[in-house]
């Protein structure tokens, strides 16, 4: 038996159609089988310039290209790096070498090439080590000069081959070197791209895990290569397959550089490495932190197969993701049905709460701290409360001013004190602490607001049923006497994407769940996307994250022209995160480049529709994928105007709410339910000051919280903004949103 040893190269790893991806994944399931099967056709290259590399038979027009490398314990590995046509592979694989980089311990497969594509040609030049011959002859510093940085930082420090390094330090200015990132790809990519956001030598060593990586140099050449396949960057390239459901996902995934096998260094440490207690991992939109939760949950499974672990996040759509993609990273995991059971239970947090109120025996108590002793039982009914709000508020003479009489201050009120601080009677509440909210109440307010809560709490009675917050509460609650009775947490591990839109209830059953200690809690979140939750300081719940929080800032999702369109749309707003510590866009780049996002200002609604109807067609007639292209809104009902008019104009559309997408069809759905999503072509529409206003989004908010909910107004947009992978277009009719700066 061999071992296959997937591996990527930048611009040369060409598509796979479907025919010949077949052949490929039979080829490579042969060798893993019996490398010595007849019709492999396995050969060395006479006179190449690595004795290691072969090229395979894949089929009588097409040769793989591979490295053989021999363990002296016996073992053999195919470092698998392509598939071309027959001449073009035998050249290739003539001019390539296998090695371990000798400054960074990296492994490198170095591609010759075909027709002068894939080889670059060296220059002579005159070493300028210190960037000062380029200062004679240009009479200015190029980007990199000018930060500080020289030839033999970026070679004899970072190991970047020399003519990457020149051309690096002769790029004008960063987007020069986003360009050059991006064609060389890898961890030299992402060590251009921290060198143009100006991090020192040293970071981008320990980010890239280059610190931490030894090879024993008294090894043979061949065990040296498979040392360095553990090596952090290396595993950014390749991938040990273990078994032919992976390599067939792999292969069927069309990208061989697919976050589900190669990681980043910094994600694959934060997946693998041990905390001493909660961790929050927050980075930008496309970052890869839900990516991170993925891994992780698998890793912790594997690790302790008896483990009972819970992975959650704000709603159900974004959990039915979470389990899509851990299916697809590994279909052997086991999903657990409900939570406390071994295994990973994934659920949106609602339904969480409510998979623990149905395990329960006995709620008295926990109504008792909740409520007070006058709550007993509870239905599982549930309902939404604004409605209910609004109906206390009209006819309960509390004398509260009508400013404040309204669902959404009341609602977060009752939330963010009265639940979170367990508060039951009139004389409690006029004593707690409001920390966090921003509208201050004196006494004879808070003594009106309280007669609001307990005709709503009155009215729950009434009907037996209790709002979303409330089962969260008295989930929470249960866990805590359940653990009080000597009874175990329900989980060793908990893990939480999309953290930022949490609330106070949400947080304090997190807690509740698994024991304060290691592992405990793995929080993702960015607050730069906060749409729903409502700011919070994790430390009054018991989570404790100081020490243990780092930051994702290489985008994977989008190109660098989506991203500064999206980030700018943050320019202005103070936002703070989980600890109200300042939350920062900065050193967010991409390695991927594409077109400039369209700005398209129309006169008319049916211009609009006119305009985004023959930007859909063109689209479609250059083969885009129509399951690819989303129309994003602000609200339901331009989102329903625009399904009709697509239609009306031969475009097969649909509205995403709950129902699963329908394929090669185009979508349109809200920005709100866009969240979590990516698509090809993405265009945010209608978002001018009649749709997408932040004036007008203010009127039934009060002046104390207008900056909050600024604040998420301009995180819709963001959000929105940042779910295109490769063009991304806005267009408004009348005047465009201020948000639009």
């Amino acid at each position: 038996m061999a071992y296959v040893v997937m591996g990527t190269h930048p611009k040369s790893m060409p598509k796979l159609d479907g025919s010949l991806k077949g052949k490929v994944l039979d080829f490579l399931q042969k060798i893993q089988i019996n490398d010595a099967t007849p019709g492999l056709h396995i050969e060395p290259i006479r006179n190449s310039a690595d004795s290691r590399v072969r090229t395979g038979r894949v089929d009588l027009k097409f040769r793989a290209v591979l490295f053989r490398v021999d363990s002296s314990a016996g073992d053999t590995y195919y470092l698998y790096l392509g598939t071309w046509p027959h001449d073009d592979a035998i050249a290739m694989a003539a001019k390539s070498v296998l090695r371990v980089n000798p400054v960074n311990n990296v492994l490198e497969a170095i591609l010759g090439g075909t027709n002068g594509k894939a080889e670059r040609q060296r220059r002579s030049v005159v070493p300028d080590r210190t960037g000062q011959l380029s200062r004679i002859i240009t009479g200015a510093l190029p980007y990199l000069t000018k930060v500080g940085f020289t030839l033999a930082d970026l070679v004899e420090c970072l190991g970047l081959p020399e003519d990457v390094a020149e051309r690096a330090l002769a790029a004008a200015d960063d987007y020069a070197i986003n360009e050059l990132a991006a064609e060389v790809g890898g961890w030299q990519g992402n060590a251009l791209l921290e060198l143009a956001c100006g991090t020192s030598i040293d970071d981008i060593r320990e980010k890239l895990g280059f610190t931490s990586s030894r090879i024993d140099r008294t090894l043979g050449e061949n065990d040296q290569i498979i040392d360095a396949l553990d090596n952090p960057a290396s595993q950014m390239q390749f991938t040990l397959i273990d078994s032919n459901d992976e390599l067939r996902r792999v292969l069927e995934g069309g990208d061989f550089a697919a976050w589900r096998t190669f990681l980043h260094p910094q994600q694959r440490a934060y997946v693998a490495r041990d905390f001493s207690g909660p961790f929050r991992l927050s980075g930008g939109a496309g970052t890869g932190k839900t990516v991170v939760a993925i891994h992780r949950a698998r890793m912790l499974a594997k690790r302790d197969p008896n483990a009972r672990i819970i992975l959650t996040t704000y709603n159900k759509t974004l959990a039915m993701g979470l389990e899509a993609d851990l299916r697809v990273l590994d279909p052997e995991l086991r999903i657990a049905q409900r939570p406390g059971d071994p295994g990973v239970y994934v659920a949106g947090i609602d339904k969480l709460a409510g998979a623990v109120l149905h395990m329960a025996t006995d709620l008295t108590a926990a109504l008792e701290v909740l409520f007070g002793p006058a709550r007993r039982g509870v239905s599982p009914k549930r309902t939404r409360t604004d409605h209910v709000w609004r109906a206390v508020a009209k006819s309960v003479r509390s004398g509260l001013e009508p400013r404040l009489a309204n669902p959404g201050f009341l609602e977060r009120e009752y939330v963010s004190v009265v639940l979170a601080n367990r508060v039951t009677t009139v004389d409690q509440y006029a004593k707690v602490a409001r920390a966090g909210r921003g509208v201050r109440l004196n006494r004879a307010q808070r003594l009106s607001v309280w007669m609001l809560v307990e005709a709503f709490r009155q009215k729950s009675r009434d009907d037996g049923s209790l709002s979303f917050p409330e089962v969260l509460a008295v989930a929470a609650e249960y866990l805590q006497h359940r653990v009080t009775a000597g009874q175990p947490f329900l989980a060793d591990h908990v893990l939480v994407d999309e953290a930022q839109d949490l609330h106070a209830t949400h947080w304090a059953l997190l807690r509740a769940l698994a024991a304060d200690g290691p592992n405990d809690l793995f929080i993702a979140e960015d607050s730069h996307q906060r749409i729903y939750g409502q700011p919070v300081v994790l430390s009054r719940f018991g989570i404790k994250i100081v020490g243990r929080a780092r930051r994702l800032t290489l985008n994977y999702r989008t190109t660098a022209q989506n991203l500064h369109f999206a980030v700018n749309i943050l320019t202005g707003g103070d936002y703070h995160d989980l600890e109200q510590g300042e939350e920062s866009t900065n050193g967010y780049r991409s390695a991927r480049l594409g077109p400039n996002p369209q700005q398209i200002e129309c006169y008319t609604a049916t211009e609009q529709f006119d305009r985004i109807t023959d930007l859909v067609w063109q689209w479609l007639n250059e083969g885009v994928d129509p399951g690819t292209v989303a129309v994003l809104t602000r609200g339901q009902q331009d989102r329903d105007e625009f399904v009709t008019a697509l239609v009306q104009r031969d475009i097969k559309a649909q509205a995403l709410e709950g129902n699963p997408a329908a394929p090669g069809v185009v979508q349109v759905l809200t920005m709100h339910r866009s969240k979590g999503m990516e698509f090809s072509r993405v265009i945010l529409a209608g978002v001018g000051e009649t749709h997408m206003s932040a004036a007008g989004g203010m009127r039934a908010v009060l002046e104390e919280e207008r900056e909050e909910a600024m604040l998420r107004e301009r995180s819709l947009l963001y959000v929105a903004a940042s779910r295109a992978r490769d063009e991304l277009v806005v267009t408004w009719n009348g005047k465009k949103s201020e948000l639009l700066g």
